[in-house]
């Protein structure tokens, strides 16, 4: 158990101490291809939860394009950014920390599940089902791969079809669509990610 706090803390200080290098080169990316992979399953109005939002971004636009937004980090100077760039009363905590005051319409975790550690993320991933309403869309993305890895200060679980597999056994969550993608990052191109659209079954 210490280690896998330990793990946390090594990720949450990297962005802690990098915040402004990691804002400059995420908030520009073109996101695009995955917002038309997600929105079109929303209806109007929809109450999206961007769970790990980063500088912001995604939150941003899903505001522009007409959607209820609560948004969260664990990072408190990527909260502070996100509260800027977006006038939202971005929550300053962890994925288990969580609790929707209604039912969720959808789930939008992009690229930040895959720094819970492996041990912890059927876990998490069943504390945040909790909060989506049936019907719900969950969205998710890992680097793909299989086991743990640690890296310029930030520790990875990584997924691949058969770990998303067992990840998912016993949760009330569907694949509606799993697919890879190469970094949107310039210069990234040659890394891999695993991308999941889920939908939230009950199971009666």
């Amino acid at each position: 158990i210490p280690d896998i706090f330990c793990r946390v803390a090594i990720s949450m200080s990297y962005y802690d101490q990098n915040a402004d290098a990691f804002i400059a080169g995420t908030l520009d990316v073109q996101m695009q291809s995955l917002y038309d992979k997600f929105l079109p399953h929303l209806a109007e109005g929809s109450h999206i939860l961007d769970a790990g939002c980063g500088s912001g971004r995604d939150s941003r636009y899903f505001l522009q394009q007409g959607f209820v937004v609560t948004a969260l980090d664990a990072s408190w100077p990527l909260v502070l950014h996100a509260r800027t760039l977006t006038g939202l009363p971005v929550l300053h905590c962890r994925f288990d920390e969580f609790v929707a005051e209604q039912p969720l319409d959808a789930i939008w975790a992009c690229a930040s599940l895959l720094h819970v550690p492996q041990a912890q993320l059927p876990s998490v991933m069943a504390h945040l089902a909790l909060q989506l309403r049936s019907g719900g869309f969950f969205y998710c993305s890992f680097k793909y791969g299989v086991g743990e890895i640690s890296r310029d200060g930030r520790h990875f679980t990584q997924l691949d079809e058969a770990g998303l597999t067992r990840l998912l056994e016993g949760l009330p969550l569907q694949v509606v669509e799993s697919w890879q993608t190469a970094d949107l990052r310039p210069g990234r191109q040659d890394e891999r990610w695993l991308n999941v659209l889920l939908r939230h079954e009950d199971a009666a």
